[in-house]
């Protein structure tokens, strides 16, 4: 399946299309939507789907398929790695940008999508509510330029302060050669990320100069988030 197909004029994405976006086997798929289906059931939450038969061409024989919204194509893509769900997230986003807008067929149709976007926006409305208190902590962090070590962030999010600089110097935000070692790359500093402070040691006649590198509290927002998608941490639920 090429495009999105509409059911009670909303788009649905198909398990097939899904197996063929993640490399995963069809039935496997369809195992993972009915895992899903049986978990939403215990857990007293909304999973909508529609199941449908798919006809081979050339042939008379038909086999299962589901069509999944895409609030529901999400949720089934959260159990997997970040490459199959960007692929499935990308193509969304691909269909729906050529996607053609739906009208209703009918008045009381109209009067439905009417009542399906005002339950939507009352949603978002009490979710910027419920956010409002963390994004203003977000804001105040942002102005913090003074910086902290970068052992100091580490322990703030349960990784040890050896294990950060290892993880950084891999993604290449920390140099790892011998001049600036362990020291932001200039493109971080320069967007405000981290700061590196001088200071000296050593007797006066044989004084010497030691760089620390600081992440701002704009850098903390950027790198949490950072390593929260690259899966060294984990999501913390809302």
């Amino acid at each position: 399946m090429n495009a999105l197909t509409i059911q009670n004029n909303k788009p649905t994405m198909s398990s097939r299309e899904i197996a063929a976006l993640t490399g995963k086997n069809h039935a496997d798929v369809m195992g993972d939507i009915r895992d899903t289906l049986d978990k939403a059931e215990k857990g007293n939450f909304l999973f909508a789907v529609e199941s449908i038969d798919y006809r081979v061409d050339g042939q008379s024989r038909k086999y299962p398929e589901y069509l999944l919204p895409r609030r529901e194509t999400e949720i089934l893509i959260t159990g997997y790695d970040v490459v199959r769900r960007a692929a499935v997230i990308d193509r969304w986003f691909q269909l729906e940008s050529n996607q053609a807008p739906v009208l209703p067929a009918s008045f009381a149709d109209a009067l439905q999508l009417a009542a399906d976007q005002a339950r939507q926006i009352e949603q978002q409305q009490q979710q910027i509510a419920i956010a409002a208190p963390k994004v203003d902590f977000a804001e105040r962090i942002a102005k913090v330029d003074q910086g902290i070590k970068l052992g100091e962030y580490a322990k703030a999010v349960n990784l040890g302060p050896h294990k950060i600089f290892t993880i950084l110097r891999c993604m290449k935000i920390l140099i790892s050669g011998c001049q600036g070692y362990n020291l932001p790359m200039q493109q971080y500093i320069d967007a405000g990320y981290f700061i590196v402070r001088q200071s000296t040691y050593g007797p006066e006649d044989d004084e010497r100069i030691a760089n620390t590198a600081l992440i701002t509290g704009k850098g903390e927002l950027w790198l949490t988030n950072k390593l929260v998608k690259s899966g060294v941490l984990k999501a913390v639920a809302a």
